[in-house]
């Protein structure tokens, strides 16, 4: 079992930057993949960016390359998304999410289907 808590949201200028964080509980984090999702009213929950459980590979959502990056610091069982030169259109609860299914593997999972456990999400709003 994995819990996720995010943390980092908040209020931000079109071309500001904020930097969330995903703290992991368990013992299985470093065995994990991680995710970020977001959700806007009325869309479909989609991906942003994920991270193999090795650190060794990422992968972006076209609408976020260039602009996201995620990392991950196993000694803090934390995976965080930076997040700069923002748009109106990145406002949406951004979520992360963990797989275990992936471990041992070169995969990085990037449809939700393949996340097991996610978090509550944290509100980003992006003001023009």
């Amino acid at each position: 079992q994995v819990q996720l808590v995010e943390s980092g949201g908040g209020l931000v200028q079109a071309g500001g930057s904020l930097r969330l964080s995903c703290a992991a509980s368990g013992r299985t984090f470093s065995k994990s993949a991680m995710g970020w999702f977001r959700q806007a009213p009325g869309k479909e929950r989609e991906f942003v960016a994920a991270i193999r459980w090795s650190g060794g590979s990422t992968y972006y959502a076209d609408s976020v390359k260039g602009r996201f990056t995620i990392s991950r610091d196993n000694a803090k069982n934390t995976v965080y998304l930076q997040m700069n030169s923002l748009k109106p259109e990145d406002t949406a609860v951004y979520y992360c999410a963990a797989d275990q299914r992936s471990y041992g593997s070169s995969r990085v999972p990037q449809n939700k289907y393949e996340y097991d456990y996610w978090g509550q999400g944290t509100q980003v709003t992006v003001s023009s």
